[in-house]
This record gives C-alpha cells, sequence and structure tokens, in this order.
C-alpha cells in the first residue's frame, strides 16, 4: 500500500507538469538568490576579519599594562627579545609581529594630519600578514628614510610616490622632535583606522627616533589557530595585557550579528515564498482532485494514508526545487569565491568603509542543510490548509460532482 501511495504522491506532483515547474523554478531561483546574499555577506565579513587580523592585531596582541589607554612610549613592554624566544618556542604560535607607535603629526608644504608612526620589520611582517599584498602604489621598501603611508593618509595629505613628509612627535625624554621623509608606497590594508592615520617606517630607525631602548616594543602581535593560547598568555603574562582580536575590535563582532540578523530575514522572506508557492499548488491540486479524494475516502482508504500522499507531494515539489537551487547557488557561490563581484565603479566609497573594491564570497555546507532542513519544513506546513479541505469534506456530496 505504501508502494502504491508514493507511486501515486510522485505522479501527481507532476501532473500539471506547467504549474509544477513554475513553482519549481520560483523556489529554485529565491534558493539560489538567498544562498549567494548569504554567501557574499559572509564572505566579505570574513575578508574584513582576516585582513585586520594580518595587517594589525592578529589572534590575538600584547600590550604593556595601560598603554591601550595612554599610549605613550615610555609605556612600552620590556625585554621583548625575551618574550620573542620564548614565544616562537611555542608550537601553536603561527608568527609574530613586535612593533613600535608613536602618534605624532604629519605634514607637508599645505597639508598636515594627526597619524600614527609604527615601526615594522618588513620580512617580520611579510611572515605575519603577506604585507607585500597591501600595497596600492609604489614599492615596499624603506630605502633612504623611505615611509609607506596608508591610502586615506595620503588622500588627507595630497602627496604621491616620491613626496616629502615631515612627521613630529614628542621622544621619550618630552622632547618634539621632526624628521623629514619621502612617500615610498601607499598602502591599503582595509582596516579603516590604518588607512586613515598609518605611516610606516623601519623599526631601527624608528627607535633611534624615540630614543627607545632597542629591547622595548609597544605590540606584539600573534598569528595562531589555538582556542586556548589566549588562556594560557594571560596566566603566563599577568604583568602585561593579553587582547584577543574581537576584544580589540568589537564593531567586528556586532557586523557579524548583524550579518546573522539580516541573513535570517532574508531567509525567512524565502521560506515564506516557498511556503505560500507550495500551498497554493496544494491547494488547487486538491480541488481538481477533490472528486477523486472522496471516493478514495468511500472505498475505505484511511485519511492517514491520504494525508501521507498529500505530504510526499508537497516534499517532491520542495526537494525538487531544493536540488536545482542548491545546483545554481553552489554555481554561483563559486564563482564568487574566486572570481569576486568586481564593484570598482565603488571603489572610493567602500575603501572609505574599509572593504575592498572586489567581494568574494564564501562557502559553507551549513548554508545547503539549513536550506534543505527549512525547505522540507515549509513544504510540510504548506499543505495542513489544504488538507483542512479534505479532512472536513463529505465524501458522499463530493463524489457526486461531475468531472
Amino acid at each position: 500500500m505504501y508502494k502504491l501511495i508514493l507511486k501515486l504522491a510522485f505522479d501527481n506532483a507532476f501532473l500539471r507538469l506547467s504549474r509544477t515547474m513554475l513553482v519549481i523554478i520560483m523556489i529554485a531561483v529565491s534558493m539560489s538568490m538567498m544562498l549567494s546574499i548569504q554567501g557574499l555577506y559572509d564572505g566579505m565579513t570574513l575578508s574584513m576579519i582576516e585582513k585586520t587580523k594580518r595587517s594589525d592585531s592578529g589572534e590575538i596582541s600584547i600590550y604593556a599594562k595601560g598603554y591601550r589607554l595612554s599610549k605613550t612610549i615610555t609605556n612600552s613592554i620590556k625585554n621583548v627579545s625575551k618574550i620573542k624566544k620564548v614565544l616562537e618556542a611555542k608550537p601553536e604560535i603561527d608568527a609574530l609581529a613586535i612593533r613600535i607607535k608613536a602618534d605624532g603629526l604629519s605634514a607637508t608644504a599645505r597639508k598636515s594630519s594627526f597619524s600614527t608612526m609604527i615601526g615594522i620589520d618588513l620580512k617580520e611582517e611579510e611572515h605575519f600578514g603577506t604585507f607585500s599584498e597591501f600595497l596600492k602604489e609604489g614599492e615596499v621598501t624603506f630605502s633612504k628614510r623611505g615611509v609607506l603611508l596608508g591610502s586615506e593618509l595620503a588622500k588627507t595629505l595630497k602627496v604621491k610616490i616620491g613626496s616629502k613628509v615631515i612627521f613630529s612627535a614628542q621622544d621619550s625624554d618630552g622632547e618634539i622632535n621632526a624628521m623629514a621623509l619621502k612617500v615610498r608606497g601607499i598602502m591599503q590594508t582595509s582596516n579603516i583606522s590604518l588607512d586613515a592615520s598609518a605611516m610606516y617606517i623601519d623599526k631601527k630607525v624608528l627607535q633611534e627616533f624615540l630614543g627607545i631602548p632597542k629591547d622595548a616594543a609597544m605590540q606584539i602581535a600573534i598569528r595562531t589557530k589555538s582556542k586556548t593560547l589566549e588562556n594560557s598568555l594571560v596566566a603566563e603574562y599577568r604583568t602585561l595585557e593579553v587582547k584577543s582580536f574581537l576584544s580589540l575590535y568589537p564593531i567586528i563582532k556586532q557586523m557579524e550579528d548583524m550579518m546573522v540578523i539580516f541573513n535570517s530575514i532574508t531567509f525567512f522572506i524565502v521560506m515564506l515564498v516557498v511556503f505560500i508557492g507550495i500551498m497554493g499548488v496544494m491547494y488547487v491540486s486538491i480541488l481538481d482532485r477533490i472528486r477523486e479524494f472522496g471516493i478514495m475516502r468511500s472505498i475505505g482508504l484511511s485519511y492517514k494514508l491520504i494525508r501521507l500522499q498529500i505530504f510526499l507531494e508537497a516534499l517532491f515539489l520542495g526537494l525538487s526545487g531544493y536540488i536545482i537551487g542548491a545546483i545554481l547557488g553552489y554555481a554561483a557561490l563559486s564563482y564568487l569565491k574566486h572570481v569576486g563581484l568586481d564593484l570598482s565603479a565603488f571603489a572610493d566609497g567602500m575603501e572609505s568603509y574599509g572593504m575592498s573594491k572586489v567581494i568574494y564570497g564564501d562557502i559553507k555546507l551549513s548554508y545547503f542543510t539549513s536550506t534543505l532542513l527549512a525547505i522540507i519544513g515549509a513544504s510540510l506546513l504548506s499543505v495542513l490548509p489544504p488538507l483542512r479541505k479534505i479532512k472536513t469534506m463529505n465524501t458522499i456530496e463530493v463524489t457526486k460532482v461531475e468531472t
């Protein structure tokens, strides 16, 4: 009997082929669009997170106690070489970047802006986050008093490659010092704060300029995949401040939460479309076959078996749409992941908000599993109103209806 019900359900689901295909296409297109949007937004968020980690904090950053509040150069990490040696011996740490930072004023003949001078080691930064990939213009070098500027800071100062910039700041003795630098490159990290204020210079040059010990630094950034490293470092370095990426950039967490809410709303709208589409088709299909169901009831077929048949018909519709939608969605996500969405026409506006002009998507198995469960649920729920028509029908009356 169940085999017969299964065959009837499959045949009746595709009995009105044009109507059925319309619903299947509607489900498939809606689903593929939803998957593409979800993957695109997740990819954009992941890209921002990864670039921020590569350009600044890593997964974990270590500072001197109170430095993040006052940012004075005297409030620095001492015995950096010893700490570095201990950290490099830890197998869970993939890379380290030790940086010196000083707030000051950068100026040209016509423009000036508050900025942050960051002393780095180029080889160290390349290993830490492939620093050269952030180059927008010029070259990554510090030769002949060279400096690398953040892209937005370069716009503010109205400088180009080869321009001279004066940077002035307070040294460790409290004196105001200044040095002339030549722009060798313009960097675009998609980190809003860095692009708007950062000036990169050789670490040794900045140490000499500020008059701070060679064994001191303001930040030790760490790349790691370990989930427990932060807690162990907090316990190990109680005199220092150990911060995770999300604690340094809480706005990123807010963005992730907003994306979850946005994706949930999109998901709900698409499932509502699926629900209404399948319900409409099933309701019309049941009305077309109301006499058939009446005869089935009158010859002794139980309501439970008829209900099972209707559920199976709805599932065939929903799953057919899901399969096509999954194929289209995966194709769209694959394209977005490898080629990306080029928004060069809006590059200036996007870069000012820390986004790249080419947005790449992301692919997660959860996109497809959650959608499958939702479509199954929507398919089963959509036939409940039509089933009431069968349950409450007068068997004798409907069997008299002429076909």
